[in-house]
């Protein structure tokens, strides 16, 4: 009765085809496709296309199944946040904190990486205090890149940012020296800028969170 699809079932399978191609285009069980090609051998340029075939769908699948995990934790942090936002809403520093964060903070949906740039020591200092006692993030997650002009640039300006951040020298980069044209020294209170790093994806997703319950707090 399926004498057809069988010699169908096998002319594809010496053709290199799947078990999940050649099902795509019968209507019979694996059961019953495994017994028709029990007796069929693929060739080793075959068998290696197969393989290579059934790694890729394998590792689509598994990045399908990552993403959407990424996705849904994503959406719980950003909801939970918002709901915090609304309850921290009159916390001077969690307010003045979230507002410069959200104008010189790094907003990059790529990375999400927190990262806060500022030439001011004291808005440094501020923020600094912000990660600590808002965001509670911990020592060994700090990281610190400077920026400086040539002209500017000592031999101190780590050890400078270091006291403001209090963050030891071992959590600093190597400092970024920038060419200059200028030949003077025009600000002498100028000591370059400085980036704080925090590599936390989900904290990233909580002051995203964060904003997104301001905006909504202050559209009421």
């Amino acid at each position: 009765m399926k004498f057809k699809e069988k010699l169908t079932a096998i002319n594809l399978r010496k053709s290199g085809k799947s078990y999940r191609e050649i099902l795509n285009k019968l209507r019979v069980s694996k059961g019953t496709l495994s017994l028709w090609l029990r007796d069929v051998k693929l060739t080793p340029e075959q068998e290696k296309e197969l393989y290579v075939d059934r790694r890729q769908r394998n590792a689509y699948k598994l990045a399908k199944i990552s993403q959407k995990k990424k996705e849904d934790r994503t959406k719980e942090i950003i909801s939970k946040a918002e709901k915090e936002a609304l309850l921290r809403f009159h916390d001077p520093l969690f307010l003045a904190g979230l507002m410069l964060y959200w104008a010189e903070g790094d907003k990059s949906e790529r990375n999400e990486l927190v990262k806060f740039t500022n030439s001011d020591p004291e808005m440094v200092r501020f923020m600094m205090k912000w990660f600590r006692e808002i965001c509670d993030v911990p020592e060994e997650k700090f990281k610190i890149n400077l920026y400086i002009h040539k002209l500017h640039c000592r031999r101190d300006i780590e050890r400078y940012w270091s006291n403001i951040t209090k963050i030891p020298l071992s959590h600093f980069y190597k400092t970024h020296i920038k060419p200059t044209s200028l030949r003077h020294r025009r600000n002498p209170s100028y000591n370059g800028t400085c980036a704080v790093r925090v590599s936390n994806v989900d904290l990233y997703r909580k002051i995203k969170g964060w904003k997104l319950g301001f905006v909504e707090k202050v559209s009421i």
